[in-house]
């Protein structure tokens, strides 16, 4: 077993025992694997693997993999775009993910939307909270989220799936749960609102047991499974 196999399967045990402890069930817990600035072959060794979703942060990175993959008959993954969305990069982004994480204004929703190609399904979109209130973040707060869901809803290139977050780091597992629970509560608000919402994408390796203890239904995992990630200069 490789490196990215054997990392795969220990994260995906990890994943199981969280789940187990606040007795859910681990296929309630999908784990995207973020692939950002790792070559395609490190992807090739955890498709290999059985992954099947992967996370990619940077708009061309992530284009040019999704190309390399699909031209080599891998038709069956599924890519997440969860990077910042810049508006001149939106078309790349609803010409070729399948998701989008990090909607956080309709400017941006309804570019995502008008470009979505007519012979493509609709783009499944979550709405990014800045659960933490970080300057340095993108996201929405808990207030805003019910008038922007109501206009990401209606949008037709678009399918509301739910919410993301990228909580700040905290070491204690009770403050971690507690943001966690917090995000949790507006998703189980969206889902009573909209039967299309799902997904609440949330959790990464120092935060994922306390994520899933509140309701995550997808965790964010990059280091742990293709290790230190490099960044150009």
């Amino acid at each position: 077993m490789n490196d990215i196999a054997h990392n795969l399967a220990q994260i995906r045990d990890k994943i199981s025992a969280a789940a187990t402890r606040c007795c859910r069930a681990s296929e309630e817990v999908t784990l995207l694997a973020v692939s950002k600035t790792k070559p395609a072959s490190a992807i090739a060794e955890a498709v290999a693997a059985g992954q099947r979703a992967f996370g990619e942060n940077y708009v061309q990175e992530g284009v040019e993999k999704i190309h390399l993959f699909r031209e080599t008959g891998h038709t069956n993954l599924e890519w997440h775009f969860i990077g910042p969305l810049q508006s001149n990069k939106s078309r790349l982004v609803a010409e070729h993910f399948d998701w989008c994480h990090t909607v956080d204004r309709l400017r941006i929703a309804t570019r995502l939307s008008e470009q979505r190609p007519a012979d493509m399904a609709a783009l499944n979109v979550l709405i990014q909270i800045n659960i933490s209130d970080e300057n340095s973040k993108s996201g929405i707060t808990l207030a805003e989220l019910d008038a922007l869901a109501e206009q990401v809803a209606a949008l037709p290139g678009l399918k509301l799936r739910g919410l993301m977050a990228i909580p700040a780091p905290e070491p204690d597992y009770d403050r971690q749960f507690a943001v966690a629970q917090q995000m949790a509560v507006a998703f189980g608000a969206l889902k009573t609102r909209y039967p299309t919402v799902d997904t609440l994408s949330l959790g990464m390796t120092d935060d994922m047991d306390a994520a899933i203890a509140a309701g995550s239904t997808m965790v964010r995992i990059g280091t742990a499974i293709f290790g230190a990630r490099d960044y150009p200069q």
